[in-house]
């Protein structure tokens, strides 16, 4: 009953939004919708105002990496009906140049999410109101959450006993974490360390 119910409602946002919805889904027991960027304001509106949806809370709104795609990322939003107690997914593709358009005008809770992607995918949203890092320092490099962010990432902070202050610099190791080769000089180490007799097969 759930799943008709769900397709029932797929197939309302799909004919009433044709020209701006790609596809509807159910996945996990839940609604998917995959819209178009630029419709995605008129998308959200209708999901929250119309009265076989009123999904009227933003739960979620995140980023995902897919490096290998042309655009890619996706920008991932998760609406509540309190009114009809259901979920819906909401999908919209971005590559690193072209915005998303901001739904802070339609939830203002949508501002931290935005600002969250910025900063750790570096998914830009246009006419948000104050775009700018929220979980990296002020002086971060990149967007930590990216697939092709180094594990170490580009500088390294600390404080520096003779300047009296924190100092800011370039990591420097002798090959990336992920492009381990294997290739250490702790390879080949024979010599028997502190407490490794004890897993020796040693018997008392």
């Amino acid at each position: 009953m759930a799943a008709e119910a769900l397709k029932e409602l797929g197939d309302h946002i799909k004919g009433a939004l044709s020209a701006d919805v790609f596809a509807t889904s159910i996945t996990h027991g839940q609604l998917v919708v995959t819209a178009k960027r630029e419709s995605i304001l008129r998308v959200m509106a209708f999901l929250r105002d119309d009265s076989k949806c009123r999904f009227a809370v933003l739960v979620d709104l995140c980023g995902v990496d897919y490096p290998d795609r042309a655009e890619r990322f996706e920008v991932v939003y998760h609406l509540l009906s309190l009114a009809l107690n259901q979920r819906i997914r909401v999908k919209v593709t971005a590559d690193e140049e072209t915005p998303v358009p901001s739904v802070t005008g339609l939830w203002s809770a949508a501002g931290w999410f935005e600002r969250e992607a910025w900063d750790l995918f570096g998914i830009y949203f246009s006419d948000h109101p104050d775009l700018r890092r929220l979980l990296t320092d002020y002086g971060f490099e990149g967007h930590p959450l990216r697939k092709d962010f180094p594990l170490t990432g580009y500088v390294e902070l600390r404080y520096d006993e003779e300047q009296k202050r924190v100092v800011y610099e370039k990591v420097k190791l002798k090959q990336e974490f992920r492009s381990f080769d294997f290739l250490s000089p702790w390879e080949g180490m024979n010599e028997i360390l502190p407490g490794d007799e004890k897993a020796r097969g040693q018997t008392p």
